[in-house]
């Protein structure tokens, strides 16, 4: 953890967002950054609007982060986290307002996987996408093209320290690429 455990908690609104939906809960803590380095795959939510309507509805769970139990949900996200916390690289990408990434994408029945080349945010929800091919072609899409827009990292995993890529390569293979025909 990043703070003292004597300091003081707040009632922090979190979210693990997985696409279709999310589960949401209030979450005591001494700081946003301990949330993070605590869970996998959870966005400390800060929109006024957000956490005053999450205020309102009163429904959440309350929980608190030194609790030895976790609720069901948030229990599997701490074990990810601990597992990663101890390998090299982990949360080496967490404090960059964009990485750029290669990445394996897999469809859900695993048949045409493809290598995307990703231009992702802080909170690992992509912002650019490129998909070349093998014969040389690429496709580039952005959000508008995309019905979700999950997060599709969580740049705390020490995983993504290899896929890594830099700038210039992602904007030469952006400037390149056709944009996606969605049925325009």
């Amino acid at each position: 953890m990043t703070s003292n455990d004597a300091a003081p908690k707040s009632r922090f609104l979190a979210l693990h967002d997985y696409g279709m939906g999310g589960v949401w809960w209030w979450i005591h803590a001494r700081s946003a950054r301990e949330i993070l380095e605590t869970f996998a795959w959870i966005e400390v939510v800060t929109d006024p609007e957000t956490v005053a309507r999450q205020r309102e509805d009163g429904e959440l769970e309350e929980v608190d982060i030194d609790a030895p139990r976790m609720p069901p949900g948030l229990d599997g996200l701490r074990a990810t986290r601990r597992a990663q916390r101890g390998r090299p690289g982990f949360g080496a990408l967490a404090d960059r307002d964009v990485v750029y990434l290669r990445r394996r994408w897999d469809d859900e029945d695993d048949e045409d996987p493809a290598v995307c080349l990703m231009e992702v945010s802080r909170d690992g929800r992509r912002l650019r996408q490129v998909e070349p091919a093998e014969d040389g072609a690429a496709v580039k899409s952005g959000p508008a093209d995309w019905p979700f827009n999950p997060p599709v990292v969580d740049l705390f995993d020490p995983e993504l320290v290899g896929l890594q890529i830099g700038r210039d390569e992602f904007e030469e293979q952006w400037a390149r690429a056709r944009r996606l025909d969605v049925g325009r």
